[in-house]
């Protein structure tokens, strides 16, 4: 996870309009600095990677603290360091120095890495901040940092990012950034972050709660609603890269337990028999199932005696003895259990709150619209609270049956962070209590650092129907832009009917997000077999789908902590320089192999859709597409069973056989589809036990899988793999795209063909054989999993 940073650059005529606040001409920005070399490189060096620059009384320190961020921070006399807030990882560890070059000449001092350049000119009180190429990417005068609101200056036409999502009632907007903006967490399904980015490789990141940013023209400026900015972070890179380094930054994402990929069913209004009916009407129709969230119900909300942190049980009895969770467990079905972030104010539990002064002094007491009884919220922000909140009635409820946390309702204060801090005391009390079972949780909100605890996002009671639908596309992928990468939304709607054509979309649109479930306000249903037998057809492909693509989607997991970009993303991370996808949300990246851009109109014969660079095949019909443009798709309007989906050229998609629940099964062979490019192309398939956090001391599976195309041959390698876990997988299965082949060895050694595929899959060992699918030509090779090995495919002349 290497992080660039680049040089600085002076620009004499842009210091009085950096000051006046005015944007400057294009042409100031390429302006040359006249006498530059009169000026002094009036800088002090506190080591080889930082430098203290003057700033009027204060002094800014600008720190390497990887090879592609630098953190700038006030330190005026006297003044202790900025205290950190929730933004940053108080766990985040940085090398004592980062290897640069620094040089001083003509008045400018310069520090480099192998990614950026930092320039100093003090004659202009200018730093510049460069790439690798010694392109300019941002200039700041420090005595703007210094006095609270930097300003900074980019290129004119710079693509900005970041910043705010949408709440679930506003008409949602694009993905591009420009105006005065907030960042904030806001009210249901809002996302927010200190931090703007752009395509054009940088990053800008303010440590502060509650920010303002000014977009105007060339200017990047930012200004503290709560107090000064003056803890900077500049991060250089293409989107990646800046995301790797945001991660780094803010803190990685803990892996959520693997039944959280499949298929979630939240249910307001149900009892233990309706539970288990849904349930059972799942697994008799081969509907994969692996969690039920449910809401109010599963409480004693609204009774004595901490009623909202335990089961209740006249309509769950078989919660509080585990009863139920043993029926559960024996079906595969995990339960989630929505959390308040109030409590009754005449109770056990609220004289409690009182007498320690755990209320949110934001919030007052006030009647429950649903037990019509007196509450008032918990201030999460007290260390105190959050340790009293994960108490021994919620402790309980988790031991018998609650898997997951639906926190609900913490975005009404006007606390940024009230979402964030409420999870987090149930993150850290789970994990004190039951030390070694992930944690998972959706909540209504979002602000950056909330990611660090175990932290799902979901857009808000969303209304259903086409239009609202629609709208989810930019939610989704501006959460994404600034850091929420585990993002989800109520499918079908939350307020009203969804029509079954409706549903069935919602559904098939579900399968491509990180987080995939349904949910209706109190008496809706959202079972598949609710709309009738078309679209329970449509809705249960795309279920089973995305099931069949779990290996795919859990390996994703891995690469979400490790590299800060998850399963979904933009085009425009893969495409930055393509002004087609600037602005463009139709569409998004699965993982790195597949596009989707599910059908959000009803009616639609015909769908236009652009395809970025390169080649790509139609998932469904095997058809052929070169990228770069746009292309008309016919869309089943009568079934609704077609997804838009694509197939980028080199992808690598591990898939498993049907399942009704993750796991349901020992894994021992997984097809792996393979599309071989002239360029290289790999995957990282992860695994591992699913449940525990041993990942984190090496109980892993980790094998990096590569292919390519050279000619008339194919090559597929299989690195050695990495980590201490040994899953059940004994063999890949490659489904090789192309050419059929005359002859495969492995490890230099020529196997002998099967008669065909059925065959093939009737011998044991090693062998292939060829044949024909949607897609053309197959060549099939069995191959052991586990171990190095180098597969080669001629396929003659």
């Amino acid at each position: 996870m290497n992080l660039a940073r680049l040089p600085r650059h002076p620009l004499g005529a842009l210091l009085t309009l950096l000051l006046l606040g005015v944007a400057p001409p294009a042409c100031a920005w390429q302006a040359a600095v006249p006498d530059a070399g009169k000026a002094t490189a009036d800088v002090a060096a506190a080591d080889a990677s930082t430098l203290l620059l003057p700033a009027g009384e204060a002094q800014v320190e600008v720190r390497l603290l990887d090879a592609n961020v630098v953190r700038l921070r006030v330190a005026a006399p006297h003044d202790a360091a900025p205290a950190a807030t929730v933004v940053l990882d108080p766990r985040a560890q940085w090398p004592d120095a980062v290897p640069a070059r620094r040089a001083a000449q003509d008045g400018i001092a310069q520090l480099a890495t192998a990614a950026l350049r930092l320039r100093w000119d003090a004659a202009h009180h200018l730093l510049t901040l460069e790439d690798a190429a010694q392109h300019r990417l941002l200039q700041l005068d420090p005595r703007t940092l210094a006095r609270g609101a930097p300003a900074l200056v980019h290129a004119p036409g710079d693509a900005l990012y970041g910043i705010h999502g949408y709440d679930a009632f506003e008409h949602a907007g694009g993905l591009l950034r420009h105006g005065d903006l907030r960042a904030h967490a806001g009210k249901q399904g809002m996302a927010g972050a200190p931090f703007a980015w752009s395509t054009a490789g940088y990053g800008v990141l303010a440590d502060a709660v509650g920010v303002r940013f000014d977009l105007a023209g060339d200017r990047l400026a930012l200004r503290g609603e709560h107090g000064p900015v003056r803890d900077l972070y500049l991060i250089a890179g293409d989107p990646h890269a800046i995301f790797a380094a945001l991660a780094r930054l803010s803190g990685p994402t803990p892996l959520f337990p693997k039944w959280a990929m499949g298929f979630n069913n939240s249910q307001w209004g149900i009892d233990q028999a309706e539970l288990l009916g849904i349930v059972e009407g799942y697994r008799t129709r081969h509907i994969p199932l692996d969690n039920v969230v449910l809401d109010f119900d599963w409480k004693a909300w609204g009774e004595d005696d901490y009623g909202e942190f335990r089961w209740n049980p006249a309509k769950f009895p078989g919660g509080p003895d585990g009863s139920l969770k043993r029926t559960l467990d024996a079906r595969g079905v995990r339960l989630t259990g929505i959390m308040k972030p109030r409590i009754h104010v005449d109770t056990v539990e609220g004289r409690e709150a009182t007498v320690h002064d755990y209320w949110l002094a934001q919030g007052k007491a006030r009647p429950d619209y649903f037990s019509h009884q007196s509450v008032r919220e918990i201030d999460f922000a007290q260390p105190a609270a959050r340790a009293w909140f994960f108490n021994d009635a919620l402790r309980h409820a988790y031991a018998t049956g609650i898997a997951g946390w639906w926190n609900d309702e913490a975005d009404d204060s006007g606390v940024d962070t009230q979402h964030l801090d409420m999870q987090r005391a149930l993150y850290e009390g789970q994990l004190a209590a039951f030390p070694n079972r992930r944690v998972w949780s959706i909540n209504r909100n979002f602000y950056l650092g909330a990611q660090r605890y175990a932290y799902g996002l979901w857009s808000g009671d969303i209304a259903t129907g086409f239009p609202s639908m629609a709208g989810q596309r930019q939610r989704m992928l501006s959460a994404v832009n600034l850091g929420a990468m585990q993002w989800g939304m109520d499918g079908g709607g939350y307020k009203g009917t969804p029509t079954p054509e409706n549903y069935a979309r919602w559904i098939e649109f579900g399968a491509f997000t990180p987080v995939f479930r349904v949910h209706g306000e109190l008496g809706q249903k959202r079972q598949p077999w609710r709309f009738g037998p078309v679209a329970e057809r449509a809705a249960a492909d795309a279920i089973r789908l995305r099931y069949a693509l779990l290996p795919y989607v859990y390996s994703y997991e891995w690469r979400r902590r490790t590299s800060g970009v998850g399963l979904v993303r933009p085009l425009l991370f893969d495409w930055p320089h393509d002004p087609k996808v600037r602005d463009s949300y139709d569409a998004w990246l699965f993982g790195d192999y597949l596009l989707a851009a599910p059908v959000v109109e009803p009616g639609q014969t015909h769908k236009r859709l652009y395809l970025p660079a390169g080649q790509w095949t139609d998932w469904s019909s095997g058809r052929r597409y070169a990228g770069g443009q746009a292309i008309d798709l016919a869309v089943d309007a009568t079934g609704w069973r077609d997804i838009p989906l694509f197939v980028r050229e080199g992808a690598i998609i591990p898939m498993q056989p049907p399942m009704d629940y993750a796991g349901e099964r020992a894994l021992e062979e997984v097809t792996v589809e393979v599309f071989p490019a002239e360029a290289a192309s790999r995957f990282d398939y992860y695994d591992d036990d699913g449940e525990s956090y041993d990942y984190e001391q090496g109980a892993y599976f980790l094998q990096t899988l590569g292919t390519r195309r050279q000619g008339r041959t194919v090559v597929f390698d299989a690195a050695a793999p990495q980590g201490r876990f040994r899953p059940a997988l004994a063999r890949y299965l490659l489904r090789i795209h192309g050419p059929a082949a005359t002859s495969v060895a492995i490890d230099g050694r020529a196997l002998a063909a099967a008669a065909g595929p059925a065959a093939l899959a009737r011998q044991r060992g090693e062998g292939w054989a060829t044949g024909q699918d949607r897609y053309g030509p197959v060549t099939y090779v069995r191959l052991a999993a586990g171990s190095a090995r180098h597969v080669e495919l001629s396929a003659g002349e």
